[in-house]
Parts: structure tokens; C-alpha cells; sequence
């Protein structure tokens, strides 16, 4: 009863404070009945400050993690500019591009006479390439479970934080994947040595270029000769710590579904792609002057269509092991609302002006 004593007297202290921000008429002014068009007239007000204000869940996927300077005392600072003259120097993978088109390109464009060693040769060089970039980040990936092998009617699918999920996973498998167009040296690299492998170009601003990555899917899933499918079902990149809504396209090709899962360990650097604040070549040259990118790698058991299961639903059994295996929090959002949502200045901007307008009501 004192407890109950203690908080009626706390709310009557309340009340009172608020009766000195209230004048006479109102206290002892007979409560209006709400109406419609009071919400109506309130309504915009409201969702704006929501839309401004509140950081969601779906935001939330695609902010980079700030870091902490940890290597500017005088003992880890020296260390640290070995380490950064040592990729720079030695491993930064421009070096190795001339060595690599030296033995590449031959292969590619001139060897006519046996094509299975063709394509083994090439799937080896690739792998090579793949394994100096991730040297050049001094990566540190452990990898879990058995190697994917060459086998008709698999796919594999995983959670995407960056495009160098795809490196990670290239070194030790000459996957074929599913990417996006890009422009620049990127494209260059997909064009002229990427396709060697078997990997599916789309634009996904183009409806048509969905059809023909349907039916590419299904006759690389039947061929017994060709590389493994890697596909993103998440569609872009998400920052290691949510999982996004997976596309339904890897799910419904009738075949076993191989899932992999993908976890940065952010003790050194964030492997988070953010598209909109940085481009693919600063990204790289970040993780090239951090200290390691660390990473684990699960490739967990096949899954297979159940009786009476739907693709979709297929697809989320399929990302609640993803993402129990790596750690990471679901959300019911799809992916692809990135691209239609506003740019963080613009909704920075937005909230600061909110908040002007509020301190300016608080004042008067």
C-alpha cells in the first residue's frame, strides 16, 4: 500500500505540473469529442516526423558501422604503416594484373584445341586471381563444412554484405554467378574474364533481362559440366548484422538449394558495401589499408522443395538457417526498396529542419 500511496502521489505531482502549462479555461473546459478531421488535419504532421525522425528496422540494414580508431598509439602505428606499405607495395592487386592477362587472356581467346583443359585452365586462373585480392586485404577466412563440388541440379545461395563475397567464395570454388551490370573496370572484369566461368549478367532496372536470367538459370542447372550457381538471393548488399527478404527466382528452379553462410568479424574493418556513399574501388582500397578482413564461411546442408511448400516459404526456411548459422536478425523487408528510398542527406536534412520547427514551438 505504500508503493501505492508513493505512486499516486508521484502522478498527482505530475499533474500538477502540467496544470502550469494549462490556463484556467482549459483545465475546467469539458473534454471535445475527437473528430475525423482533426486526425485528418494532424495526420501529415505525424507521418512526417515518423518518417524523419524514427531510425527503423529497414534503415538500420544499410548503415555502416562507425569505427573506432584503434591503431593510432606508439606502439601500433609503425605496425600499421608496414602493413598498409606491404599492400600497396607487394600486394595491391594492380601489381598482378599484368601477370594475370599475360597467362589469362591467351587462354581465353587462342586456345581452340582441347576445351575441357580450356575451361580447367581458366577456372584455375580465376581462382588465382581471386585468392590475391584476398590476400591483398591480409584476409583471414576460415571456411566450414565440405568444398562445393560440380554437380548438376544444385544452387548455391547466400547473404551479401559486399562484391567481395563473391571473391571469398571464388578463391576456393570457381563459382558462376549471378551479378549485376557495372560500368568501369568492374564490367571490364565481368566482360573479359568473369563470363569464362559461366557467370549471368542483368540489369535490373530492365523487365526483359528477368526472363532471360530465368531461363539461363534452368540450362546452367542442367548442364553436369558447369561451375557451380552462386546466387544473392537478398538482391543487394545488407551490412552483416540483418538479412533482408530473399527473391524467390533460386527457389523455384526444382533442384537442391545449398546455403551459405557469410559473417565479418569487425575487430578491423566493416565489409560493408554501402553503394551510396562509396564506390567500389574506395571500398577496396579501404579493405586494403585496414589491417585484415576476417570472415567465416559455412557451407551448410542441400535443402529441398517440400511436399506442399511454396517457393516463398521455401526460401525464408532457407534464410532462417542463414541466418541463425551466421548470426543475424531478420527482417520483413525486400531489399530492393533501397533503391526507391530517399538519400540519408536528404532525410538528415528533413529532421533538422523538424527539429528547428519543434525548438521554435517550445520557445514561444
Amino acid at each position: 500500500m505504500a508503493g501505492l500511496g508513493a505512486s499516486i502521489s508521484e502522478a498527482d505531482l505530475d499533474h500538477l505540473n502540467i496544470e502550469e502549462y494549462l490556463t484556467a479555461e482549459s483545465i475546467h473546459e469539458a473534454p471535445k469529442k475527437l473528430q475525423l478531421s482533426d486526425l485528418l488535419n494532424i495526420s501529415p504532421t505525424l507521418t512526417e516526423a515518423a518518417g524523419a525522425i524514427i531510425d527503423d528496422s529497414f534503415t538500420r540494414c544499410f548503415k555502416s558501422n562507425s569505427q573506432e580508431p584503434w591503431n593510432w598509439n606508439i606502439y601500433l602505428f609503425p605496425l600499421w604503416c608496414l602493413g598498409v606499405m606491404i599492400r600497396y607495395g607487394f600486394l595491391f592487386p594492380l601489381s598482378w594484373w599484368i601477370v594475370f592477362f599475360a597467362a589469362f587472356l591467351p587462354v581465353r581467346y587462342f586456345w581452340t584445341e582441347n576445351k575441357k583443359w580450356k575451361r580447367k585452365i581458366e577456372r584455375t586462373l580465376v581462382e588465382m586471381m581471386c585468392g590475391v585480392f584476398v590476400a591483398s586485404w591480409t584476409g583471414v577466412v576460415k571456411y566450414h563444412g565440405p568444398r562445393p563440388s560440380m554437380r548438376p541440379q544444385q544452387v548455391f545461395v547466400a547473404n551479401h554484405t559486399s562484391m567481395i563475397d563473391f571473391i571469398i567464395l571464388e578463391q576456393m570454388t570457381a563459382f558462376a554467378v549471378i551479378m549485376q551490370k557495372h560500368p568501369g573496370w568492374v564490367g571490364f572484369i565481368q566482360k573479359t574474364i568473369l563470363e569464362s566461368v559461366g557467370c549471368i549478367w542483368f540489369n535490373r532496372t530492365e523487365a526483359k533481362d528477368r526472363e532471360v536470367v530465368t531461363r539461363k538459370l534452368r540450362e546452367h542447372t542442367q548442364g553436369a559440366d558447369n561451375n557451380p550457381l552462386l546466387i544473392f538471393p537478398e538482391g543487394t548488399c545488407v551490412n552483416n548484422q540483418y538479412t533482408v527478404m530473399f527473391k524467390k527466382g533460386a527457389f523455384e528452379l526444382g533442384c537442391a538449394v545449398c546455403p551459405v553462410a557469410i559473417k565479418y568479424n569487425k575487430i578491423f574493418v566493416d565489409a560493408f558495401w554501402n553503394s551510396k556513399k562509396q564506390s567500389f574501388t574506395m571500398h577496396l582500397v579501404r579493405l586494403m589499408t585496414s589491417w585484415a578482413v576476417v570472415c567465416d564461411v559455412w557451407y551448410l546442408e542441400p535443402q529441398y522443395l517440400r511436399p506442399g511448400e511454396t517457393p516463398i516459404e521455401f526460401a525464408e526456411r532457407v534464410r532462417d538457417m542463414i541466418a541463425t548459422r551466421a548470426g543475424l536478425k531478420k527482417v520483413p523487408w525486400d531489399g530492393y526498396l533501397k533503391y526507391f528510398r530517399p538519400s540519408p542527406k536528404l532525410t538528415e536534412r528533413k529532421q533538422q529542419i523538424f527539429a528547428e520547427s519543434v525548438l521554435q514551438r517550445l520557445e514561444k
